[in-house]
């Protein structure tokens, strides 16, 4: 048998030293995560179909977490606030009614840098404005000038309209079939155009609104109608112009029929808007079952009223009050907001003593620019329902090839909610 020649021995072993070493670099790049594919965001356009809203935004979440988020822990108790860096100016934050709060929001913003953001809570019972934090072009900010700013689209946030008009129709109960035509988080003109015969699939319309599904919220705002959508959104304070322009007036005009009427029911568009104070109102209403009621502060002005402003406004009923609270619970617990509204951000006692619920929205806005992310809810104790907090996360990132996007609305929502909830425990124990 003939001796392999030394230089085709070398050769060899040459290139399966090169093969190993490109073997154990992939594999290093597989354990990090690493990937060469950039991210891209897409347009909302008329008609053109994006996978949207509220299910894209938890699905980029997961793609997405950063290593800053896994450097912060889950507070078993409230511990001693970050010192102030001797540059930041935090007399807003010391002069705010939850100065534990107002810091850990400071905090948070600093951390994940959001482009643009407003973080809101109030006291539930009391309805006073008791935390905030803002940044502007990753820039915290010691004014709350977006509280009461409504450029912002309110996204699938609308949907609590559609709902709340479906249960007053009579029509409809939280547990009517609507059918399920297409990807739930599109929207065709296809889509919303329902056969009498239709025998497809279907799902009820608690878990349309839950899973923020677009096509059967649409099919319900054509069957309730634009005149129905328009009275439920008074009712939330949408196109109400309040004293001091304390919150600006908050915009939703559904056309009479067409594929618009589409959108604006699903809240497939960005021309409907939503200011954070008003938001955070709507909850509060639906939590209690009372008139809308805007938030107030002692020392916000103009940018929130010094004594709660109630609004000449019907109320809905109790039945429609009941099932806005049950599906927005059902949107916690399976719904969009299940990933991040758990027990991943939340310490599991806090989580279980807690009743959460809300609403998540995400689309394309312009003023400013960007891809816009919501969450609007209330979190309360199970044995204590007067002691809760009505919480509104708002931030943008920049729609851009290489942008660099924030943790998203809802991990911030359960991070926020669980440092208020320790914070009160911790109060409780030191009495």
């Amino acid at each position: 048998m003939k001796r392999i020649p030394l230089w085709l021995r070398v050769l060899f072993r040459l290139g399966l030293a090169v093969l190993l070493f490109w073997s154990f670099m992939q594999l290093g790049r597989f354990m990090s995560g690493a990937t060469s594919e950039p991210y891209y965001e897409e347009e909302i356009t008329q008609e053109k179909t994006i996978e949207s809203q509220d299910t894209k935004a938890q699905k980029e979440s997961e793609k997405e977490i950063t290593p800053k988020e896994k450097n912060i822990p889950i507070e078993e108790k409230p511990k001693v606030i970050e010192k102030q860096d001797s540059a930041i100016d935090s007399t807003h934050i010391l002069s705010q009614k939850n100065v534990y709060m107002a810091k850990k929001m400071d905090y948070l913003l600093r951390t994940f840098k959001p482009a643009h953001a407003f973080y809101l809570m109030v006291d539930a019972k009391t309805n006073e404005i008791i935390a905030w934090g803002e940044s502007k072009d990753q820039v915290v900010q010691a004014s709350p000038d977006y509280l009461s700013r409504s450029t912002f689209p309110a996204a699938s946030l609308i949907k609590t309209v559609t709902l709340a008009a479906a249960l007053e129709s009579k029509q409809y109960s939280l547990n009517t079939k609507i059918p399920l035509i297409g990807n739930p988080h599109t929207l065709y003109k296809s889509q919303i155009k329902q056969s009498k015969n239709y025998k497809g699939e279907t799902v009820t319309l608690e878990d349309a609104y839950a899973k923020s599904y677009n096509p059967p919220m649409a099919l319900v705002g054509y069957q309730v109608g634009a005149s129905r959508l328009r009275k439920a959104a008074k009712q939330l304070g949408f196109n109400q112009n309040f004293s001091h322009n304390a919150p600006n007036r908050s915009d939703f005009s559904p056309p009479d029929t067409g594929y618009g009427l589409a959108e604006a029911a699903s809240g497939f568009t960005g021309e409907t808007t939503l200011s954070p104070l008003l938001a955070a109102a709507q909850i509060r209403s639906i939590l209690y079952g009372l008139p809308l009621e805007i938030p107030h502060a002692e020392n916000l002005a103009p940018y929130a009223p010094r004594k709660a402003l109630a609004l000449p406004v019907s109320k809905f009923s109790e039945n429609t009050y009941y099932g806005l609270r049950e599906a927005m619970v059902r949107s916690i617990t399976n719904g969009t907001a299940k990933k991040n509204i758990s027990t991943r951000y939340m310490a599991k006692k806090i989580y279980n003593e807690l009743q959460i619920g809300g609403k998540t929205g995400t689309v394309d806005g312009l003023s400013p620019a960007g891809r816009y992310e919501w969450f609007a809810g209330f979190a309360r104790f199970k044995n204590d329902p007067k002691n809760g907090i009505i919480l509104i996360v708002m931030q943008a990132h920049y729609n851009t090839e290489n942008a660099t996007r924030s943790q998203p609305a809802t991990q911030v929502s359960a991070m926020l909610i669980n440092y208020w909830a320790r914070f009160l425990k911790s109060q409780s124990e030191a009495k």
